[in-house]
């Protein structure tokens, strides 16, 4: 039987309201994209599957959460559950890339004693003569968390994808290194009906997965 994903990635994206996340994930995932976006209100899903590498599939599961603190209540409880994040910003307004230290901090302070893969994101660098935040100030402060720098555009369809991949990726390797793995009662990362299951060191063996005890 074919399965459809080896790997699925649940990923969550983090930023102030208006910084563009929702028009993101509707670029990445639909190929649409609208000058007029409505407030995500609480969190809304998405998903795409990715080709990681020759016979590797991703699916991603994407959550985008809302920016607004009378929301916050609801939208950390899904932080626990997610392996990677996108923090955004725009970079046509500086105080949302104050911000992105603190949403940084909350996160990693909720999903204690586990980690997440970051990626720092410079949205909107269609406005570039708008621009508020230079490359290299945003570059230093990714250096800084030990995370990469990528600069997109929604409206342009300009390093979407790439974002994506690159976070995507990121996890995979460490998952390929043992730094993650499947564990039961964390939906960050799941296995597919027949997953690879990666060792470090040994990535061609391919295991079939033990069924799971039912108390029914």
């Amino acid at each position: 039987m074919d399965i459809l994903w080896q790997y699925q990635f649940r990923i969550i994206l983090l930023g102030d309201s208006t910084v563009g996340k929702s028009s993101l994930l509707k670029r990445f995932t639909d190929g649409i994209y609208s000058d007029v976006a409505d407030p995500t209100v609480g969190v809304d899903f998405y998903a795409r599957s990715l080709d990681i590498e020759p016979g590797i599939k991703i699916k991603l599961q994407l959550w985008d959460t809302a920016g607004q603190e009378r929301f916050r209540s609801i939208t950390t409880s899904y932080y626990r559950n997610s392996v990677g994040g996108l923090l955004v910003f725009d970079l046509t307004n500086h105080n949302t890339f104050d911000h992105v230290r603190e949403w940084h901090k909350e996160v990693s302070e909720h999903i204690l004693p586990h980690n997440m893969v970051y990626i720092l994101i410079g949205h909107k660098s269609d406005l570039n003569k708008d621009r508020k935040v230079t490359r290299d100030e945003a570059e230093q402060l990714a250096a800084e968390m030990g995370i990469r720098y990528v600069e997109t555009s929604a409206k342009y369809n300009s390093n979407v994808d790439r974002a994506f991949q690159l976070l995507s990726r990121d996890i995979y390797e460490l998952m390929k290194m043992g730094q993650i793995t499947t564990r039961d009662g964390w939906d960050g990362v799941k296995s597919g009906l027949t997953a690879r299951v990666l060792y470090p060191g040994d990535e061609d063996i391919e295991v079939e997965p033990r069924e799971k005890s039912c108390n029914c």
